[in-house]
């Protein structure tokens, strides 16, 4: 009887233990794991043109909040999860849609940054948002490349339960090169949840210019809602160390995104509710000790910073933008002939408004 027991209880741990295994191997099959650095592909058509030395080039930097608009307050739009809203409808995102397209068109940037575009996700009805965005705006903008940094076929969330898709994409007027990927620290959760959180990343793409020489374009979307990790620290810190070598090899680069962080000083003028997602001191402290940013101190914290706002959150109680959360970060062999934040007729679009900056080729 003894005997029988034991080997009852050794096979039920092992049946256990199988089916532990099978459902890690699924967990990770239906999940995004990018190496470290990954080459990513482009898309050039045939005769697009290449950049020239000494030209500008106007760059727009967006987060399109996967073509949302502003008629919600989403779950995660308070830090307690409990916000009432799960999606929009696919009217407001056709609108939004087109709100988007004709913003392009009228300010007729060189290249487009934008962050947080679906692709394959069910709260958007499994669409590749890049290619429909693609066939809104003139053909002269059909150079393009992506970098995912959220991908799961199915996850187990009570507000998603399915897939989902957001990724980054540079498009361009002008010929791209090489493009890669590059992983950033992600925020630590318990082995299970760790799988399905987001794979935030830099999305890098050079562009090739005339005289042989290149210009580097960086595309990124930080994360938000990391209260209690050091992850915010880590994310900068690589940031910082890519563009330290890229000025030590001489490169002309711009880095643009949201970083979902404050420029210094200004959390002293954030209200008590809105400096619980920040730290004091910001950790972009370092990033504008070493490089040029738009922007500046001065003009994030003085007489008109509100022009510099660029996040106008989903909240029923906040009547418009009340903080700087996007960014231009560029080498010093590129002068700036002019940068600002879109805020006019856009703030029923996104949570975010839109970046220009025009800069001038070596």
């Amino acid at each position: 009887m003894a005997s029988l027991l034991v080997k009852t209880i050794k096979w039920t741990l092992l049946i256990l233990l199988g089916l532990g295994v099978a459902l890690a191997l699924l967990i990770w099959s239906i999940t995004f794991h990018p190496p470290a650095l990954q080459a990513e592909p482009v898309v050039n058509q045939p005769g697009s043109p290449t950049l020239e030395s000494g030209q500008e080039v106007k760059v727009l930097s967006w987060n399109l909040q996967y073509m949302s608009g502003k008629n919600y307050e989403f779950w995660y739009d308070h830090i307690d999860g409990n916000g009432p809203d799960i999606r929009a409808s696919k009217e407001d995102i056709s609108t939004t849609f087109n709100q988007v397209a004709e913003l392009i068109i009228a300010q007729n940037p060189d290249v487009i940054l934008l962050q947080e575009l679906h692709d394959n996700a069910k709260r958007t009805d499994y669409e590749d948002q890049l290619q429909r965005l693609l066939t809104l705006l003139p053909a002269e903008y059909s150079n393009y490349s992506e970098s995912f940094y959220w991908q799961a076929d199915f996850v187990p969330l009570p507000q998603i339960m399915g897939s989902v898709g957001m990724k980054l994409a540079i498009i361009s007027k002008y010929k791209l090169g090489s493009a890669l990927r590059h992983q950033l620290a992600t925020i630590k959760a318990d082995p299970v949840t760790d799988q399905f959180n987001f794979r935030r990343a830099i999305q890098e793409v050079a562009l090739p210019v005339a005289d042989g020489s290149k210009l580097s374009l960086m595309n990124t979307h930080f994360d938000a809602f990391a209260q209690g990790s050091d992850t915010m620290q880590q994310q900068v810190a690589y940031m910082e160390q890519l563009l330290a070598v890229k000025n030590a090899n001489g490169e002309a680069w711009v880095i643009a995104g949201d970083l979902n962080l404050l420029p210094p000083g200004q959390y002293d003028l954030m209200d008590e509710d809105a400096k619980g997602y920040y730290q004091p001191t910001s950790e972009l402290e370092r990033i504008y000790e070493q490089f040029k940013v738009i922007p500046t101190i001065a003009q994030a914290n003085g007489a008109n910073a509100k022009r510099w706002f660029t996040h106008f959150p989903n909240r029923k109680e906040i009547a418009g933008p009340d903080r700087t959360i996007d960014f231009f970060v560029h080498s010093d062999h590129l002068q700036v002939a002019g940068a600002q934040v879109i805020q006019q007729n856009t703030w029923h679009i996104s949570d975010h408004l839109p970046m220009i900056m025009t800069l001038t080729l070596p």
